[in-house]
């Protein structure tokens, strides 16, 4: 709720904080082996209280939006660098937070992969009206942004508000 210092709260809180208004997708896109893409999504809704079958429809949806509908049942060894992204991307979108955040989404992926990633988390701002972060080391990713907070070594060296370019140039690695 608005207003409210999260960094007073009990761990449980903090935790129930996380679940309801928080989404992750992490470097490593930290999937288990053995679930499916649409097991890995399902997963986090059931922690949030859906019940199996709205679970189900929203992770399917949600694994659609990213281009995945597909490989629903496909196991991490089956998907490309970029797909195991996407279902992570999808895992974190389906709980609909307000809270979106992103550790160098792109530095495991071909600059193909990267795009797509980086349009969905556009995306997830724009349509979905999450607040994006993302950390990274990759200077390209800039022109997505409404907002880059430059940091070293614990200092914020410049925080600058932009317009994001319309048509912004590719990512490639």
């Amino acid at each position: 709720r608005s207003g409210t210092d999260i960094w007073k709260l009990s761990k449980p809180k903090i935790d129930k904080f996380r679940l309801a208004n928080c989404g992750f997708i992490f470097q490593g896109f930290n999937l288990f082996s053995a679930l499916t893409a649409l097991e890995q999504v399902t997963a986090v809704l059931k922690y949030k209280g859906f019940s199996p079958g709205d679970a189900r429809a929203r992770a399917r949806a949600s694994l659609e939006e990213v281009g995945l509908g597909h490989r629903l049942n496909q196991r991490p060894s089956e998907l490309s660098g970029g797909e195991k992204q996407r279902v992570a991307i999808a895992r974190a979108l389906a709980k609909d937070p307000q809270l979106l955040f992103a550790d160098e989404p792109t530095s495991a992926l071909d600059g193909e992969n990267g795009q797509v990633v980086i349009r969905l988390l556009r995306r997830a701002a724009t349509e979905h009206g999450a607040a994006v972060i993302c950390v990274t080391h990759d200077p390209r990713l800039e022109s997505w942004a409404d907002r880059v907070i430059h940091i070293e070594d614990g200092r914020i060296l410049d925080d600058a508000r932009r317009t994001p370019d319309a048509n912004p140039a590719p990512l490639s690695h």
